[in-house]
């Protein structure tokens, strides 16, 4: 009890540790991992350890019981026989399906997505065989391991990608090819793996085998994509036809996605990775209710899991396979890994696509491996050393396997996690500036205003927490998201690392003011605004703010009121002869004062601080409301 109550606390503690220091949580997961399995043997003369992820019957373990008793108690472990293996393969594929349901086809239209295609083909071709030949020719490994070897290493970790993400501020493209080469790349190194493994087990059989290799390949896909599309589709219709009551909609998904899992293995060996992918991705792309909640479900799930399964995986590593770490042999493929088929892979993959020298670098530098590698390389290195219808020497050689991934893995995330940041500007492939606009709120005006501002040149994203505003916003061509401004989610958006003004629009005063406040530092950087309140505007011991939005006497009433009336936007432009203020005045007699927008086309929010606003003659003023002759 101890032993399980302490993976899931300390998994957590490493989460919370991450999201402190800003590094991808399989850091100190790992070490974690480390620290309560091999290095607690030694610190205990090779005795046990604290963890021991796979139950051994042998070892004995002397205490002392309740009553100061010396007990004696023989076998230590939690997951008997293959057990543990079944829970890795089943937590790997809901990992795998939230990853699938983050995926839009929407993000990789245009140049990037063949780029994306090629990265996951050639990339994967580059890796494989390279990796393969490093393995063998520096390893000395068995062309059999070396290529499970290569196998292993071609998928990049999208848990590891994603906090690199969020904590620095990529351009869309680049953070886009990331994104869907992590997600995608994940099941295509599985299935590479698994066939080299069928392979091995099935004892090298020449010619013969590579037929029966080449039909397993075609069952596992046939299959994978199927049982992917069928169960999206059945989930879909259930939850469209309300045959699911609300409250049973996480775990009856849940259900769904290890019963589509489990009965794909039993039809094809190893499809269940690909049919969960491919699962996650039609639902994700398909037009359902209650979508929102199921991925919030699956990611809080997911932060679980994987916790759970590093420090597990970490853990079953021995003395023996750690101290192979450190042999030079294995730094040195870790070096042809990194830096040289990593950006062999990117470059032939981006030939002809719209990413740039320094983009197409970028990418090359940013590889980490994660959760995908490091556990099936645990399943098959053990599997492998423990089977016996194989070659001795290919067991004993099948030690490399675990230690010499989770090195590639270790050593990708702390090159990457510490240096991405630093790489990313010296190549300048970060956001020159934060000049997106986020408008909280989706209704008629603020999808007027965002209308306006995206005919402009800038980037506007619409938050509301209403499905038909959100909707209403995207048929407009508008970039909207339904989320809940109360919740923390915007924060772990990378996608909105542009954002740096931040303006409130809704109904809801105490929205508004969350919005401002909860925001500021994320989105509200160079900016954030709000209607002023009815109050505000009533009582004359309140001092209006001078983030008032448009005018100090505009709330959302006032606002809504011109905007049914007229709702257009006008411009004025400034004479040599006119004062700004007194423009903006006799605008706001009648209409709403919305912008200035410069002679080079640069756009700044008028608010109740507009005596401090600089204009020049030429420069316009953009309003809302009847035509000023």
């Amino acid at each position: 009890m101890l032993e399980i109550a302490s993976i899931v606390i300390l998994g957590i503690i490493a989460q919370w540790l991450a999201w402190r220091t800003g590094v991808p949580a399989i850091l100190p997961l790992i070490i974690i991992g480390l620290l309560v399995g091999p290095i607690s043997e030694m610190l205990w003369l090779h005795t046990h350890k604290w963890i021991e992820p796979i139950y051994n019957p042998d070892i004995v373990l002397h205490g002392v019981g309740s009553h100061g008793e010396a007990t004696t108690t023989k076998g230590h472990g939690l997951f008997p026989g293959r057990s543990l293996f079944y829970f890795v393969s089943l937590a790997i594929g809901i990992i795998l399906f939230e990853g699938g349901l983050t995926l839009k086809i929407k993000e990789i239209k245009g140049g990037i997505a063949p780029a994306i295609m090629k990265l996951i083909s050639i990339g994967s071709i580059v890796s494989f065989i390279g990796g393969g030949l490093a393995a063998h020719y520096v390893l000395g490994l068995s062309w059999s391991l070396a290529f499970l070897f290569g196998g292993l290493i071609i998928v990049t970790g999208p848990t590891v990608i994603a906090p690199i993400l969020r904590n620095v501020p990529l351009s869309k493209n680049v953070a886009n090819v990331l994104k869907w080469e992590g997600i995608l790349i994940d099941p295509i190194g599985a299935l590479v793996a698994v066939l080299v493994y069928e392979f091995i087990s099935a004892g090298e059989s020449g010619p013969e085998f590579t037929t029966t290799a080449l039909k397993t390949f075609g069952i596992i896909v046939a299959v994978g994509f199927s049982l992917g599309i069928g169960g999206a589709l059945a989930l879909a219709q259930l939850i469209k036809r309300k045959l699911i009551p609300h409250y049973l909609l996480n775990v009856f998904t849940l259900a769904l996605v290890l019963a589509a899992f489990v009965f794909s293995d039993l039809l094809a060996h190893e499809s269940g990775l690909l049919t969960v992918v491919v699962m996650g991705m039609m639902l994700g792309n398909m037009d359902i209710p209650y979508i929102k909640e199921i991925l919030d479900f699956k990611e809080s799930l997911t932060v679980l899991l994987i916790s759970i399964l590093f420090i597990l995986l970490s853990a079953n590593i021995t003395i023996d396979q750690l101290q192979l770490l450190i042999d030079p042999r294995a730094l040195m493929v870790f070096a042809i890994v990194v830096f040289v088929l990593r950006p062999l892979g990117v470059f032939l993959s981006t030939m002809g696509s719209n990413l740039s020298f320094n983009e197409k670098l970028f990418v090359s530098w940013i590889g980490p491996r994660g959760i995908v590698a490091a556990g099936i390389a645990s399943l098959f290195g053990i599997s492998l050393m423990q089977a016996e219808n194989i070659p001795e020497v290919i067991r004993q050689q099948a030690e490399w396997i675990t230690p010499l991934t989770f090195l590639i893995v270790l050593g990708t995330v702390l090159l990457n996690a510490t240096t991405a940041k630093l790489v990313a500007r010296l190549l300048g492939v970060t956001l020159d500036e934060s000049n997106g606009i986020m408008i909280v709120g989706a209704g008629r005006g603020s999808r007027l205003l965002g209308q306006y501002l995206k005919e402009h040149g800038r980037h506007v994203v619409l938050v509301d927490n209403n499905k038909q505003e959100v909707r209403k916003a995207q048929d407009m061509g508008l970039d909207a998201i339904q989320e809940n401004i109360f919740s923390d989610d915007l924060n772990d958006r990378y996608d909105l690392l542009d954002i740096g003004h931040l303006v409130a629009m809704t109904s809801s005063a105490e929205v508004n003011n969350v919005a401002c406040e909860k925001y500021k530092d994320n989105f509200g950087e160079n900016g954030r605004y709000r209607f002023v309140t009815n109050l505000e505007i009533k009582n004359e011991e309140i001092e209006i703010p001078k983030n008032a939005l448009f005018h100090s006497h505009c709330d959302f009433i006032r606002f809504n009121k011109v905007l049914q009336e007229s709702p257009e936007i006008h411009e004025y432009t400034l004479s040599e002869s006119d004062n700004l203020a007194q423009v903006l005045e006799r605008i706001a007699k009648n209409n709403i004062p919305l912008f200035i927008k410069s002679k080079n086309n640069e756009i700044g929010f008028i608010s109740m601080d507009y005596p401090s606003l600089a204009a020049e003659p030429g420069d316009m003023v953009a309003y809302l409301g009847e035509e000023m002759l």
